[in-house]
């Protein structure tokens, strides 16, 4: 069957409708009226992105999709639909974040969602909207899981010291983690995004765009985007909604466990890695998994006390997980930690350089920006400057937000710690996201080593009692707020980079969505204490538990350097190895049933594409990763929904009423795996239509 493929005009979402077959997300007759094109009656081929998106040979260079200086981007209904949108998830993901410790990235939903939206505005009011627009309002949506992460994996250790900070106080914190984090990225665009386009891939700001692409062309581009999305949701569903497929995949003896996550957005950034990083980091959970937990239990065999940080369970009774939770966690951060500072490092010169140039263009900024085109004009140095400014001044000078402790030296201390760990941070989080995307990103690890730092400075002042911990924390609610949102926003420039958006105008968006959803995001924890409880059975929130232990553990000086030094050796030998010391390092920390899932997608790609012809090189990756950037959309579009069921109904969902044995379980989630690996690897034999 003719798939006809037409590029129309930027400023209408249009879409190519085949009388044969159905989209899953829009019905004929609207597909049909997407198709119509009120700005350019020149109809072009449509080849979607280009193959230097992916990957850039030595010479080439990128030309983004949309090129032309007159087009909409940044208007009233793409900014006030990333707001309302951005508010409806910041407060879903508070309430999941407090219940399970965990957030969900929402770029790609709000991506989809938004373009619902422009749709209906399209079919209902007769105005179009342009890709630009959409990316908009996505940008301004999607920091609000950022923001909601950083409050929610600090902020809940005050309630538990029962220590109670008014909204005012949370809010203005929010807000002024998330505009540093924004503000010190960007310096790091044109470094990161610019100059390492082909090298760091940016999994799920390549995902966004090709959803994105996808709903404004359609054509068969469109239907592997979308029956990715489709089959994505699907397995969410069946995984966490109906629970009737078992995840991860385990199997275990003694204290090693081996396990694969059922997951298809995992197994597809695993593909859109590919191999080598892949199984760098799957080899980091690996040494974790099968070699370090395994010598902690010989080790402790003998014991007859518990091994600290665990306080009640003798080390040869404690499961891997168990193993895992409270040693590998302070072993995997000091690994981030160390991987972190050595990253920097190496790449200090090159970002000397682009701070160099951004310094040199302050004052002379109209004549910087006329010689460069618009899809490379960026936030004036001047101004980040002086809002960073701002920012620190008002932590330090106004009392009552950074702290309990009433004194501008304390404060003035604090902030200096703020500017340093956040900056720091920030740089570690954009790369780290460049590899590994937003959803396995080691925020905490990040925050832990934050407060380790700021709790040792806070310790030789003797700064060291409740007022003292709740600021170290407050500290560390800031630096972690800031990490989190920089990741964010390096993905969403990734995104704007590939469609062409205007980088400016995107750095403007985040700084209104980090404003507009702190409020919303603060509102939720205070309320939910309020009515439920923090630290009850039903919000424990997980991970501001752990940041409990760490600064006590520090201020009352006893916490597990051990585990930590351990940790910054393995980065440094893996630097030593030729190893990237941050991927590996993040491997280190995060579980074997997650990493090894991205294996399996970055062995499907090695499997697919050795020995084969640099044209079929490239259409098996490109076709497979429209289906991988489908299948990360669809799973974070479910696992939304599922977090607003859990909202609404107050319950943590418990799935059928099925009770199977432990062979059928296991068997049906192998099965699940090897039906995603089957679909990514059916969908990258499609033959690229160009």
């Amino acid at each position: 069957m003719f798939y006809p493929r037409l590029r129309l005009g930027c400023n209408s979402l249009a879409a190519i409708h085949d009388e044969g077959a159905t989209n899953l997300w829009f019905d004929p007759t609207l597909w049909k009226l997407l198709s119509t094109n009120d700005v350019s009656n020149k109809a072009k081929k449509n080849t979607g992105l280009d193959q230097t998106a992916y990957e850039l040979k030595e010479g080439q260079t990128y030309v983004p999709l949309v090129t032309q200086d007159n087009v909409a981007e940044a208007t009233i209904k793409a900014v006030v639909s990333g707001i309302v949108l951005g508010i409806i998830f910041g407060a879903a993901n508070a309430y999941l974040g407090l219940m399970a410790g965990l957030t969900i990235s929402t770029s790609i939903p709000i991506a989809v969602l938004t373009v619902v939206v422009f749709t209906g505005i399209r079919a209902g009011l007769g105005k179009s909207h342009t890709i630009l627009e959409a990316n908009m309002s996505q940008t301004i949506g999607s920091a609000s899981s950022s923001v909601a992460s950083g409050v929610l994996f600090t902020i809940p250790a005050l309630f538990l010291w029962g220590v109670y900070p008014d909204l005012a106080q949370l809010t203005l914190l929010a807000m002024a983690g998330g505009l540093l984090g924004v503000l010190s990225m960007i310096p790091l665009r044109q470094y990161l995004i610019k100059r390492e386009h082909g090298k760091l891939p940016y999994p799920e700001g390549l995902a966004c765009a090709e959803v994105l692409v996808a709903s404004e062309y359609g054509g068969r581009q469109a239907r592997g985007v979308f029956w990715g999305l489709g089959f994505g949701a699907l397995f969410k569903l069946l995984t966490d909604g109906l629970k009737i497929v078992a995840t991860p995949f385990s199997f275990s003896f003694w204290k090693i466990e081996l396990a694969v996550k059922v997951s298809p957005a995992l197994i597809g950034v695993g593909y859109i890695l590919g191999p080598w990083i892949a199984t760098v980091m799957v080899a980091g959970s690996a040494l974790s998994a099968l070699v370090i937990i395994p010598i902690i239990a010989i080790w402790g065999q003998p014991l007859d006390e518990p091994f600290y940080p665990e306080v009640d369970t003798l080390i040869r009774n404690m499961t891997a997980g168990q193993m895992r939770e409270k040693y590998i966690r302070y072993i995997g951060a000091g690994a981030v930690g160390a991987a972190g500072i050595l990253t920097l490092i190496k790449s200090f010169p090159v970002m000397i350089e682009s701070f160099r140039l951004g310094i040199k263009q302050i004052g002379h900024k109209k004549e910087y920006d006329a010689s460069l085109p618009r899809t490379d004009r960026d936030l004036s140095y001047g101004f980040v400057l002086l809002a960073v400014g701002i920012i620190l001044s008002v932590l330090i000078f106004v009392p009552g937000i950074l702290g309990f402790l009433d004194s501008v030296p304390v404060r003035a201390v604090a902030s200096l710690l703020i500017a340093i760990f956040a900056f720091f941070f920030v740089t570690v989080a954009s790369r780290i996201v460049g590899l590994v995307g937003v959803t396995s990103n080691p925020t905490s690890g990040m925050t832990i080593a934050t407060l380790l730092g700021t709790s040792l400075i806070f310790l030789f002042f003797g700064w060291t009692d409740m007022a003292g911990k709740a600021t170290a924390l407050m500290v560390g609610t800031v630096v972690c707020i800031a990490a989190s949102i920089a990741g964010d926003t390096s993905q969403d420039l990734k995104t704007g980079y590939l469609l062409g958006a205007t980088p400016r105008r995107q750095q403007l968006g985040e700084l209104v969505g980090v404003i507009t959803a702190a409020f919303f995001v603060c509102l939720t924890v205070v309320v939910l204490d309020k009515t439920i409880g923090i630290g009850s059975e039903e919000l424990p929130a997980p991970q501001a538990v752990l940041m409990n232990l760490v600064i006590s553990g520090v201020i009352d000086q006893n916490l597990p350097w051990t585990l930590i030094m351990i940790g910054a050796g393995i980065a440094v030998v893996a630097a030593l190895l030729r190893l990237p010391p941050l991927a590996f390092a993040v491997g280190v920390y995060l579980p074997l049933s997650t990493m090894a899932a991205v294996f399996v997608g970055g062995l499907l790609r090695w499997m697919l594409t050795r020995k084969k012809s640099d044209d079929e090189i490239n259409s098996r990756r490109k076709q497979g990763v429209l289906f991988a950037s489908g299948l990360v959309g669809g799973e974070g579009l479910m696992g939304v929904g599922l977090a607003v069921v859990v909202l609404m109904t107050g319950e943590k969902i418990s799935g059928l009423p099925i009770n199977l044995s432990g062979w059928l379980t296991a068997l049906i989630s192998v099965v699940a795996i090897a039906a995603i690996v089957w679909l990514i690897g059916r969908s990258a034999l499609v033959r690229d239509e160009r």
